[in-house]
């Protein structure tokens, strides 16, 4: 598939989808931490990502949306509609300037790092090859790794997309048959296997063209089969390009998660105190 346009640096304007309804966590992006809803923190992690000229919370919430407005950021009203983050990502985009870069950032990431953020956006911006830009960090443990909720991306030697998958890929046969066929014996007692794999996490990078062209594609096979959006555009001969993150994501699905998180901003606001 051939690149869609191109896009000059300062016209790159990231997009975060806040959808309210949540199953594992409901009302999780008005959730305080530190303080401050979670959107709130996510907004503020995006603006401070150097390429990035704009940020707009697109919500189905009215709620939401106060919230942003009342922290100073820009926020849309989208449909209740949507079946995913990116539909809601092209609504806003529908509006935007023509070959701009767009970049979804989830919504329930309050520590996403801005470098990761600036990583993927160079990616697009240095290269035509590709129509989407996301991102990839290790696993850090065997739980980790075999969780479905955590998707695995294979990578070709370019640096793009081969397959995601829920299931645990590539399968390491050789390390398999020397525990009986049971690869995930042979990661814990070989740790150091882990590093064949790659955790892909939820930033994408579109040019604005190609997003509103995704987004009107039925649902492929594949994508309905592991419920992975990125499928589709695989399977429509799209080019997704993979960079590695600068530092570890901490998406919040739980309530587990969101006591993390709160943890380690609470831990952030006593050191910056400590060193003033």
């Amino acid at each position: 598939m051939e690149p869609h346009g191109n896009s000059p640096s300062n016209n790159v304007i990231a997009v975060i989808p806040a959808r309210a309804a949540s199953v594992r966590l409901p009302g999780k992006l008005l959730r305080e931490i530190a303080g401050k809803p979670l959107i709130v923190h996510t907004l503020e992690q995006t603006k401070k990502a150097k390429t990035v000229s704009r940020v707009i919370v697109g919500t189905d919430d009215a709620e939401i949306r106060d919230a942003v407005l009342a922290a100073g950021g820009e926020a849309q009203m989208t449909s209740a509609e949507h079946s995913s983050g990116s539909d809601r990502v092209a609504e806003v985009a529908e509006a935007l300037p023509e070959s701009s870069i767009i970049v979804n950032v989830q919504g329930d990431e309050p520590l996403i790092s801005p470098e990761t953020i600036d990583r993927a956006i160079a990616a697009m911006l240095e290269d035509r090859g590709p129509d989407i830009v996301t991102v990839f960090e290790p696993f850090e443990s065997v739980s980790e790794l075999f969780d479905p909720n955590n998707v695995k991306a294979v990578v070709d030697g370019d640096g793009y997309a081969l397959y995601f998958s829920r299931s645990v890929m590539p399968w390491l046969r050789d390390a398999s048959v020397r525990f009986g066929g049971d690869l995930r014996k042979a990661i814990e007692a070989e740790p150091e296997l882990l590093r064949h794999f790659k955790k892909h996490t939820g930033i994408y990078v579109y040019r604005r063209e190609y997003l509103l062209e995704f987004t009107r594609m039925p649902q492929s096979p594949l994508e309905k089969a592991e419920m992975l959006e990125q499928l589709r555009a695989l399977e429509s001969g799209a080019r997704i390009r993979i960079v590695e993150a600068a530092a570890r994501s901490h998406g919040v699905d739980t309530e587990a998660d969101l006591e993390k998180v709160r943890r380690i901003v609470e831990t952030q606001v006593s050191t910056s105190i400590g060193s003033n």
